[in-house]
């Protein structure tokens, strides 16, 4: 029997290629809903192909250019902007991949918890704002949460078959991004062109620049701590080019396990669709002689300093990762427009996180409202 889904953020990147994994797969996936947040157009073409019940966009004039390119007869059309979360919780879906870029994200992925759905987690920032609170809820509500980042997904493979308990630390890689060899003086000329150019991976426009900071690192850091309940200090940052070893985990007699693969999204996002089994995907074998060799090195906090406001946002605790997750949409939107210098992104994430009080962390709508104080502070400190 075909599992019926709903992908949230079905236009970018993630959606996109989730969408070419039911394409290769007819029969076992039924596309239940679709839900993006302002290209109609493309949400429009993926309706026609895949013939979701029913479509979302968080945009409601977007939503109203869908309905006129939908026309009499199409999938029922959800509200906007409350439709995504709808989307979320109806009884029709059995897994929700939630793949909606930053803060946005999280209260369909909340929604989805709460309907106690297998989901599907490409929106890291969800467990970034509100880790503690999802997790716990997802416990009560016998929700399974599967990470789709390729460094989580990893780290959820190679602790299959083992006890917790024995776990020494979780060893996240990182590609070190496209401008890992740039000179340290040459990083405030970087264009948003160059951060864009991401050897390895192929992602969308806010995670590759935060690949380029390193900045996603530590927001992995952070959802790595609420996803695996494991300790921060027991989480290590590696540096690996060649984005072959996706992560790795240690175990107390010095044993590591790590999971190997290709350079290719679909891999991880078909492994959480199709959980506990795999699905064959067309992709090139992984030829590790013709590799020749893996290189692993330290991060450098100096050049890229924004990974280690990760951790010092977690010792803070509460709403600082919030406050720090949506500073950083801001100081990328920022770069991304021209109007702040590539270093600039985390020295302004790093005044906001000095600046913010943090809270005791309690609902959904409080870690939103940190979030948005970090992004108005980050954006006010650019216009200054």
């Amino acid at each position: 029997m075909a599992k019926r889904i709903a992908i949230l953020g079905s236009t970018g990147s993630i959606g996109v290629q989730a969408l070419d994994v039911v394409s290769r797969h007819p029969g076992r996936f039924e596309v239940v809903g679709l839900a993006a947040g302002k290209n109609a157009a493309r949400l429009a073409e993926q309706v026609a192909r895949h013939r979701p019940r029913f479509v979302a966009m968080a945009d409601p004039a977007a939503a109203r250019e869908l309905q006129g390119l939908l026309g009499p007869g199409g999938p029922e059309l959800l509200p906007a902007p409350e439709g995504v979360a709808l989307m979320a919780s109806l009884p029709e879906v059995e897994f929700v991949l939630a793949a909606i870029a930053g803060g946005a994200g999280l209260r369909s992925t909340a929604a989805a918890v709460e309907a106690g759905k297998t989901v599907g987690l490409a929106n890291k920032e969800s467990l970034v704002l509100a880790g503690e609170l999802l997790m716990r809820r997802a416990a009560e509500r016998h929700s399974q949460i599967l990470p789709v980042d390729s460094e989580h997904s990893a780290i959820f493979q190679s602790l299959l078959g083992h006890n917790r308990a024995e776990v020494r630390r979780l060893l996240l890689t990182a590609s070190g991004g496209p401008l890992r060899a740039v000179p340290a003086e040459q990083l405030p000329a970087v264009t948003p062109a160059q951060a864009l150019k991401h050897p390895n991976w192929s992602m969308g426009d806010k995670i590759t620049i935060d690949s380029a900071t390193l900045m996603n690192k530590g927001l992995e850091v952070i959802e790595a701590r609420w996803l695996f309940d494991i300790e921060p200090r027991r989480i290590d940052i590696i540096v690996h080019p060649e984005s072959v070893v996706h992560s790795m985990v240690e175990y107390l007699d010095g044993s590591v396990v790590a999971q190997l693969g290709v350079s290719d999204m679909r891999g991880p996002i078909s492994y959480a669709m199709a959980w506990p089994e795999r699905l064959a995907l067309d992709l090139p074998p992984l030829d590790l002689s013709r590799l020749g060799a893996l290189t692993f090195q330290p991060p450098d906090p100096v050049r890229f300093p924004a990974f280690t406001l990760a951790y010092r946002a977690l010792e803070m605790g509460g709403t600082a990762p919030a406050a720090l997750s949506g500073a950083d949409e801001a100081a990328v939107e920022a770069f991304l427009a021209g109007r702040c210098p590539f270093p600039r992104i985390a020295s302004l994430c790093e005044e906001v996180l000095e600046a913010h009080v943090a809270e005791p962390l309690r609902s959904v709508g409080q870690a939103l409202e940190a979030s948005d104080w970090g992004k108005q502070q980050a954006a006010r400190r650019v216009m200054g």
